[in-house]
């Protein structure tokens, strides 16, 4: 995954708590890095670059304005969020320098979720350092270490036309590590082609990279510009190299080597200029021990070896990279999606064979059936739910406990009859609130969505359920009689 290298810290200045903790928690959700930032940590403010501030109760005018002060020249062109009921509400930004180009957006509380996403959709902070038309320098998505050597090596190869293979497995984002390198490359005002060789049939692979002159087979009715041509002066993008069958590898080593090509069926040889990037699942040093691949053309491709780890080995990741892929939902103008920490925990223990591509399905996939919800280890589809024995806790177990007795264990079953914490133990309110929200919806479906009856079912009071149903945001569509 890539994302543009642009700061999303967000000052947050609020001398309550527990709004502190909201609007935080809220900011994190969409993607943004919220700080607050104490007395004896001042010095570093004006080491951030910001993208906005969030203004709420002050403690002090003396103290906002020394942190404005500390921010430099920073503090002169930030977009402000402001609490409608902030005490400061009605004097900003005339009381601030640099208010007549300053965007303000106000918030009320309690904070809606819509509001909040619209507020931020509506400015952006442009990099100072950024010069007119010049494309912002993308990175790969993620600060796990294996990541985070990954960037290292795209910004050390970008800069040079040197050839570059892209190893990994499916779905690791091996495409978008090529667009990185393009976009931080001094070629990045020229086209980034991209074919995928294993997904275009042999005979017709020639005619899609080198172009073809009319009358060259049956169906060219005219002439038409292969991908070398197209991506002139930028990039070409060789996906699933490893696909390419022996006789095509022969003529693309050719163009390798003397940068000319001809379109097939045409006699004039015609000069390239593009940067190679290739990339593939396969293991090309066994394919070539196999026969299935030219080793001289491997060597051409490889001279620069990128490996995309899978995601399974940079875990630590996965927040980061569902804030992104959320980001992208509201952009999309669909809502976004939360996943409580049981949720987190399950898919950290899930060995992700489709990798980033499916985490990024996943995501999507509960934004469309739990909008603007969060997630919880039992909503997600049954391959992610494949938590350690003994984690589960039966409805009729939490029944139990919840009416102030233990179940009964038989001594002659099996330890799966019994409630067993995981070794490594668990978050106990979270567990059984996943465990509430399934049985609710149990209850809820049971009797087509109807409130009372539900609460009947649970035997609690139809008051109670409401309050539930708008705690675990499970209301919509309901009847509530």
């Amino acid at each position: 995954m890539q994302n543009e290298v642009q700061d999303i810290d967000i000052l947050v200045i609020e001398s309550d708590a527990v709004r502190a903790e909201t609007v935080q928690s809220a900011l994190q959700f969409l993607g943004y890095r919220p700080r607050q930032v104490g007395r004896d940590a001042r010095d570093e403010l004006g080491q951030h670059d910001w993208c906005a501030i969030y203004i709420g109760d002050v403690a002090s005018l003396d103290d906002f304005q020394q942190q404005l002060d500390t921010l430099g020249e920073q503090a002169l062109h930030l977009p402000l969020l402001v609490a409608a009921d902030s005490p400061l509400a009605s004097q900003l930004p005339a009381a601030l320098p640099g208010s007549r180009q300053r965007h303000v957006e106000l918030l009320n509380f309690p904070l809606r979720f819509e509001q909040l996403a619209d507020a931020l959709r509506r400015f952006t902070t442009p990099r100072p350092s950024m010069s007119p038309g010049r494309s912002p320098l993308l990175r790969i998505v993620g600060g796990s270490p294996a990541l985070g050597h990954v960037n290292a090596l795209i910004r050390q190869v970008a800069p040079f036309d040197s050839n570059v293979l892209v190893l990994g497995e499916s779905g690791t984002g091996k495409e978008m590590v090529a667009r990185a390198i393009h976009e931080s490359s001094q070629r990045r005002d020229k086209p980034f082609v991209a074919i995928n060789c294993g997904a275009i049939p042999a005979e017709l692979l020639e005619s899609e990279l080198f172009g073809h002159e009319k009358g060259a087979f049956t169906g060219a009715i005219s002439a038409r510009k292969g991908r070398f041509e197209l991506a002139e002066g930028g990039t070409l993008f060789l996906d699933e190299i490893g696909d390419m069958s022996l006789p095509m590898q022969v003529k693309l080593l050719r163009v390798l080597q003397e940068r000319v090509f001809e379109r097939v069926g045409g006699t004039r040889t015609q000069r390239c200029d593009v940067r190679i990037i290739a990339a593939t699942h396969r293991n090309l040093e066994q394919a070539i021990a196999e026969g299935r691949f030219r080793e001289d053309l491997f060597y051409r491709l490889s001279v620069f070896p990128l490996e995309m780890p899978p995601l399974r080995e940079h875990l630590e990741d996965l927040s980061e990279l569902i804030a992104e892929f959320n980001q992208r939902l509201l952009r999309r103008g669909l809502a976004g999606v939360r996943f409580s920490s049981s949720a987190m925990n399950a898919l950290r223990h899930y060995t992700w064979p489709g990798n980033v591509r499916e985490l990024c399905n996943l995501v999507e996939r509960m934004a469309i059936l739990y909008p603007a919800c969060e997630v919880r280890a039992s909503d997600l589809p049954d391959k992610y739910r494949g938590v350690p024995a003994g984690e589960e806790v039966t409805g009729a177990a939490l029944f139990a406990l919840m009416e102030g007795r233990l179940p009964q264990v038989n001594a002659n079953a099996g330890a799966e009859s019994a409630i067993i914490l995981p070794e490594g133990g668990l978050d106990l309110k979270d567990h059984l609130s996943d465990i509430e929200v399934g049985l609710i919806r149990q209850a809820l479906d049971a009797t087509g969505g109807v409130v009372a009856h539900a609460a009947k079912l649970l035997r609690m009071q139809r008051t109670t359920l409401v309050e539930k149903l708008r705690k675990y945001g499970l209301q919509t569509g309901l009847q509530v009689p």
